[in-house]
């Protein structure tokens, strides 16, 4: 019996080997490992970008208080145990919660980890002047107090039922303070020694890290389970395209992990068929969208001004002009064309867990050219004798980018068609997707900066707590330039009645409540027609057959259980 696990659905069960089996493998027994990540790390350091990629490589260095488990639960990381009411770790108020780090834990050079570290992870990434892609895990924090050397407890500015936050899964890991005490505010980015290299608790240590190419990890001799992890060196490859990724796996073996294999279902299955590696799917809240930019992305604005509010946008402000965008595009097309059986049109921001899915927003799954066509008339968009629109002498022109990936490409061009229908003339772009999702503040080509009128991509949220996600669309969240462009409010929206809705859910401890404000906050959001929601996505990643304790999870980091892998043996 071997622990080959291919989960299809979140209620799938881990299969473990038998403790024989397991108590015969020893830290570095299986020798290398090989992942392929088409889209290239460009940095080790998960708060300098928003990006799932970079996410996912710095899980197996740098690691959070807690995580969330492959069926969505909380599970202790570096604690004891998971604080509760019932436990008097959550404060009877709901103000404030208490953490108890493992007593013996060790950073990768041996220095002990202590509650210090816990509160300067904090204070990085909620200094005023730095550019912390993650800061609204710390949002509506008032202090966070170390009370001992392994004691920490968070306190809350107001009455917080979801203290699990702060600390928790991926994207809020804990970061060394005697390495990044000099790296604060503005000089975050200059660290490039600690952000390409950061020392961790996690099984892994960098060893080599060449930015949007090649990361190569050593096992950490200091990780606190002795005989994990079972592989003792990984290399991390970037760059290429998902096929040349999903051949390494499926056809030449040279690869042992490819992941985000955006291709075609048939295309998939026909590799699958040769028997060298498995595919690996699971359903959450990954959706694929087009973001429209509520700023003027000119180039001809000066320095600084590009992509801010003071500049709206001078088509999109429209909210007519963005429900005709949508109206016109024919999802049910796009996800059998890119997605098959592994994706489903949505309406909604909000894909999952499924009861937080708003059943208010399916007008959009049938397409209707005519409706659109209507919208635009409204708006004033005039038909020019090449079939393009006008206004004011302003021809209906947007520029439509994404990364570049076979999928993509094809649903571009599908959409380029349908915006033509009714008359708007749509520029397609895209970018490296090392570069695209990058994190160079002095790159004019990342989605953080946004300089284009509509872009696509996908992203998703860990854990089943929606909160986070929705925080990220407050007033202020946006990237720019006085936070080094990072932020996760990637197209600028600003509805001061959605933030007040958000500090409703932040505050409200009704679990039925909460349900009901999740799902108004989303209709807002796509009724706004902030974005334009395409298709819920399955995570998909291919493993050799050569492989086990792979478990997909799909509520944090797919490496969350790295240290767990190992070689199967003939």
């Amino acid at each position: 019996m071997t622990t080959r696990t291919v989960l299809l659905g979140t209620a799938a069960a881990l299969v473990l080997a038998p403790a024989s089996a397991m108590a015969e493998r020893e830290r570095g027994s299986s020798g290398h490992l090989n992942i392929i990540y088409w889209q290239a790390v460009s940095t080790m350091n998960p708060y300098l970008s928003g990006g799932t990629k970079e996410m996912n490589a710095a899980s197996v260095v740098l690691e959070p208080l807690a995580r969330f488990d492959n069926l969505g639960e909380l599970t202790p990381w570096l604690v004891d145990e998971i604080p509760t009411l019932e436990n008097g770790g959550v404060a009877e108020d709901l103000k404030s919660i208490t953490w108890k780090l493992t007593e013996g834990l060790l950073w990768s050079d041996g220095t002990p980890v202590t509650s210090a570290d816990v509160v300067f992870s904090y204070e990085y990434c909620t200094h005023p002047e730095g550019g912390c892609s993650y800061r609204d895990r710390y949002a509506g924090i008032e202090q966070v107090e170390a009370v001992d050397d392994l004691t920490v407890t968070v306190h809350f500015e107001d009455v917080t039922p979801n203290p699990y936050l702060p600390f928790v899964g991926a994207g809020s890991v804990i970061i060394q303070r005697a390495q990044f005490q000099d790296c604060l505010g503005a000089r975050a980015p200059e660290c490039t020694d600690a952000n390409f290299a950061p020392i961790g608790t996690g099984p892994y240590v960098v060893s080599n890290f060449r930015p949007n190419d090649v990361i190569e990890f050593v096992a950490n001799e200091n990780y606190r389970v002795p005989t994990q992890p079972y592989f003792e060196t990984v290399t991390w490859a970037g760059g290429g395209d998902a096929m040349g990724a999903a051949r390494a796996v499926f056809q030449t073996g040279e690869m042992d992990y490819a992941w985000n294999l955006q291709l075609a279902p048939e295309v998939i299955e026909q590799m699958e068929a040769g028997g060298r590696g498995e595919l690996l799917v699971d359903f959450g809240p990954l959706m694929e969208r087009i973001e429209l930019n509520f700023t003027d992305p000119s180039p001809d604005l000066p320095d600084g001004e590009r992509g801010t509010r003071e500049h709206p946008h001078p088509i999109l402000s429209d909210i007519r002009v963005r429900e005709a965008l949508s109206r016109a595009i024919d999802r049910e097309l796009l996800t059998e064309i890119g997605f098959g059986p592994m994706g489903m049109a949505t309406c909604n921001f909000i894909v999952a867990p499924p009861a937080m899915a708003s059943p208010n927003n399916d007008n959009c799954l049938v397409q209707d050219i005519d409706r659109a066509n209507e919208l635009l008339d409204e708006a004033g968009w005039e038909r020019g004798a090449d079939g393009i629109r006008v206004k004011d002498g302003q021809r209906l022109e947007l520029l439509f980018q994404t990364s570049t990936n076979a999928v993509r490409q094809d649903f571009q061009a599908l959409i380029q068609a349908d915006w033509r229908e009714i008359g708007v003339d749509t520029r397609l772009r895209n970018i490296d997707a090392g570069v695209f999702f990058g994190s160079d503040p002095g790159s004019n080509d990342t989605y953080l900066k946004f300089f284009a009128d509509a872009q696509m991509y996908a992203s998703l949220f860990e854990g089943t707590d929606p909160t986070p996600h929705l925080e990220q669309r407050r007033c202020g969240r946006e990237p720019q330039p006085s936070t080094q462009w990072q932020g996760q409010n990637i197209n600028r929206y600003c509805n001061p009645e959605y933030d007040e809705l958000w500090a409703e859910l932040n505050r409200e401890a009704d679990p039925d409540r909460r349900q009901e404000l999740v799902i108004a906050l989303n209709d807002m959001f796509v009724q706004d027609y902030a974005h334009l929601p395409l298709v819920a996505r399955g995570r998909v990643s291919a493993a050799s057959t050569t492989v086990g304790g792979i478990v997909m999870n799909v509520w944090d980091s797919e490496h969350w259980n790295q240290a767990e892998w190992y070689r199967i043996e003939e």
